[in-house]
């Protein structure tokens, strides 16, 4: 018999149950917009989308649209998108202003959200439009490792403490040193978080990506960080070993020619996060490691040769130890929405948001960032597509991705489905985020 435990999540002898409603409920959608998207910290844009003082990004979420400006070199602010005097819109995707100007009736306002111009003023009374009902209404903002975060809730708490733990796991990296090597996004047929779990979980790759089986063993553990997660692979055998589920179980003698097929595969078939770097250093070790060098010593190597390519080109190396590599895992989910995969060179990062308020669709951002040396950085434009089958525009590995994502949306309606039976040990990440949402639903940043 189920017991239920929160709004969604459940959990019987078997372990846990995420209802469908969490998925395909309009009235669950709604309770989202109201409960989880105007009280939470999320994620905007990255700072280098707006390099220079009046440069804006429009961030919309749910029914709420919202302009991120840089207002002072090392200042940025954000507003509600709209206009106090009829309610349109002010700024619409990403640019450049002197000064916000409606399209409508050509009211402005100054970078700092002041009122700048009302056409014809002297026609209202004075008492009856003061600058503070004309000013733009102000949004809270954080920034952290080059993103900037947003907050509809004024009275939330900080960005720093939102992060925690996991901004201790990951500082190290040096995040805000990466710079975008490429952005991609589409529109998916399916529920926002369908989208986040496909990312955070490795528990599909023998399936899904068992292409990757002849060259990692793809068994992972997941561990709940307060509302965040994270999984690795701290129990598997070593990068370039086959998986145990072709070998029985018995380790690769020689993981050299795996580690530099796993990053040629990578760096082919998704060319984003470290695998871009790394690829030069795994053919290095081919090379010049000789066989029947122990696994670890083989990784050591890897790890140096990386290093000294980046080194090399230029690069700043991030000030971070093999432990606290080892301690961060490869893939982190920040609740509620932000995914990334790094390492010291690069990272691969994933958003989901709800595509106004059907749960059936949700709008999907996916981008590659590297490190690049000082001033070398390239300008890099978003590219839309919504062929989810195009392997030139996406690559190998997503569009093995993205083949589930309506098809889970779908197969949610299904009268025989009973609700999502999260693996225990590798889909943990999964059930600390449904256990996360019910309780931010319930209790906001009080939980």
């Amino acid at each position: 018999m189920n017991v239920q435990t929160k709004d969604g999540l459940q959990q019987d002898g078997a372990g846990y149950v995420v209802g469908a409603d969490h998925y395909i409920s309009p009235d669950f959608a709604k309770t989202e917009a109201e409960k989880l998207w105007y009280r939470v910290w999320q994620m905007a844009c990255r700072e280098e989308e707006i390099p220079n003082v009046g440069d804006f990004y429009t961030y919309d979420i749910v029914d709420q649209s919202i302009i991120v400006i840089r207002v002072a070199t090392d200042e940025i602010k954000a507003y509600y998108n709209v206009c106090p005097h009829r309610g349109r819109t002010i700024t619409e995707g990403c640019g450049h202003a002197a000064r916000l100007f409606c399209k409508y009736h050509g009211w402005s306002w100054k970078l700092d959200g002041t009122i700048a111009k009302v056409v014809d003023r002297h026609e209202w009374p004075a008492e009856s439009l003061t600058d503070d009902d004309l000013n733009l209404v102000p949004v809270k903002v954080g920034r952290w490792s080059g993103w900037v975060y947003i907050n509809l809730d004024p009275d939330s708490i900080s960005l720093e403490e939102h992060l925690a733990p996991a901004k201790a796991y990951l500082d190290p990296y040096d995040l805000g040193g990466l710079n975008y090597h490429w952005r991609k996004s589409t529109i998916f047929d399916c529920n926002w978080k369908v989208a986040i779990e496909a990312f955070n979980e490795g528990y599909h790759v023998q399936t899904t990506h068992n292409q990757m089986l002849r060259y990692m063993d793809d068994w992972t553990q997941s561990y709940a960080r307060g509302r965040h997660s994270h999984f690795g692979y701290w129990e598997s055998m070593p990068m370039g070993s086959r998986s145990a589920r072709l070998t029985g179980g018995q380790p690769t003698e020689d993981i050299r020619p795996g580690i530099r097929d796993y990053m040629e595969d990578m760096a082919a078939t998704l060319n984003a996060g470290s695998s871009v770097q790394t690829v030069f250093a795994a053919r290095r070790v081919e090379q010049e490691v000789p066989p029947g060098t122990p696994p670890m010593e083989v990784l050591a190597k890897f790890g140096q040769f990386i290093y000294e390519n980046a080194v090399s080109q230029g690069l700043q190396w991030p000030n971070i130890t093999p432990e606290q590599m080892y301690a961060a895992g490869v893939d982190w989910h920040l609740f509620p929405n932000q995914i990334m995969l790094m390492g010291p060179t690069g990272l691969l990062g994933y958003r989901a948001r709800p595509f106004g308020t059907d749960p059936d669709k949700c709008i999907w951002d996916v981008y590659s960032l590297q490190r690049y040396p000082e001033g070398k950085a390239p300008k890099v434009e978003q590219e839309w597509s919504q062929d989810h089958g195009d392997v030139d525009f996406w690559g190998l590995i997503l569009t093995q991705d993205y083949q589930n994502m309506a098809e889970v949306q779908k197969g949610m309606k299904s009268r025989a489905f009973k609700g999502a039976k999260p693996n225990p040990r590798q889909e943990i990440a999964v059930i600390n985020f449904h256990r996360s949402l019910d309780d931010f639903i319930e209790n906001g940043y009080g939980a």
